[in-house]
């Protein structure tokens, strides 16, 4: 890619999530959409007319394969079912895609190892994709905290739903194991943000979940042990009204994120407080972390440098979720290594 200025995209699946995601890069100063691949007939067509009908060169195809043996193509976004990621994830890279890869990147912890080897391999970039990371409400949580104004974080409280309509059934149809249910839906986003305001990984597990019919998930909750007396709580639920929040508790005061999914007009909200006394709202600028997340992206491909997120953070947070649905299951806490 040298001398390039500009990463070609393609995407791979015609998921909802293109309401966001497609936008992005053609928005994005550093990417182009080239093609948009889906296996049912007719709908990536649909895809680009719903979401970016002002493009009038953008390849749609019903043929996957299509997209990732075309050679114009640099990048792919992969948001296709859960449990068809690393599938995907693997031919992209053997074609030397470089891949973002809609959360979770797999189910499985040695899944996201084998992607790593092959990136390795074929010298490509991947991360998956969190987008909430890239908003700047987070920095200034983490600036909140470097500041020491709320003391050494000893817990998070974490907390992820909206109510299941008929549409939307999909998601729950299948059991755990097959991608089903909220845990592999809205849990990553509770798990990692569980996860990233601490130094190191939990050190154990506990959790328990509502299951339906089919086996999925559709409420499920837990605690992640650190050690020490540090504690995270997460929660995800597809029978709760909409939250995408969480609270950091130290041991002079907290910090709360008021909403994580933040469309682009929104102005985010940052509380914080301490025992002193103090309370403060900060009233934030308005982000597209989706934009965000797709500069980053290929600013990387473009520089050779590393994603802010890494393969480390991925294997940390399949791991925790990994161990969390084996106390599902179990009944038991799980210790974890």
């Amino acid at each position: 890619m040298t001398n390039q200025s500009v990463v070609h995209w393609g995407i791979l699946g015609a998921a909802r999530v293109n309401e966001r995601l497609l936008p992005a890069i053609v928005n994005s100063s550093n990417a182009k959409l080239v093609a948009i691949a889906s296996r049912r007939p007719n709908a990536a067509a649909e895809t680009l007319a719903k979401y970016a009908p002002q493009l009038t060169d953008v390849l749609t195809l019903d043929n996957p394969e299509a997209l990732l043996t075309n050679p114009d193509i640099d990048a792919v976004y992969l948001p296709m079912a859960n449990e068809e990621h690393t599938e995907w994830a693997l031919r992209a890279i053997e074609q030397g895609k470089h891949v973002l890869i809609e959360k979770p990147m797999t189910l499985k912890l040695a899944e996201i190892e084998a992607i790593e080897a092959a990136a390795i391999k074929h010298n490509v970039k991947v991360m998956e994709g969190f987008m909430y990371v890239f908003h700047p409400q987070h920095d200034a949580v983490h600036q909140l905290i470097d500041s020491g104004v709320i003391g050494e974080v000893r817990t998070v409280r974490t907390c992820f739903s909206f109510p299941m309509k008929p549409a939307r059934l999909y998601r729950i149809n299948r059991d755990i194991a097959h991608g089903g249910g909220a845990m592999w839906d809205i849990g990553p986003y509770a798990m990692h943000t569980a996860r990233k305001w601490f130094d190191s990984e939990p050190k154990a597990v506990i959790a328990t979940a509502n299951l339906n019919e089919s086996g999925a998930d559709v409420s499920l909750s837990g605690i992640l042990d650190y050690g020490e007396g540090k504690y995270a709580q997460f929660d995800m639920s597809f029978e709760r009204a909409r939250r995408s929040e969480y609270e950091i508790i130290g041991t002079l005061g907290g910090i709360k994120c008021e909403t994580v999914w933040n469309n682009p007009d929104d102005l985010p909200v940052v509380t914080w407080w301490t025992d002193a006394g103090e309370r403060q709202q900060l009233q934030l600028e308005a982000a597209n972390h989706f934009d965000l997340e797709i500069e980053h992206f290929s600013a990387a491909i473009l520089n050779n440098t590393a994603p802010k997120l890494s393969f480390a953070d991925a294997k940390g947070n399949c791991q925790a979720i990994e161990a969390a649905l084996q106390s599902v299951s179990s009944g038991m806490r799980v210790e974890m290594n």
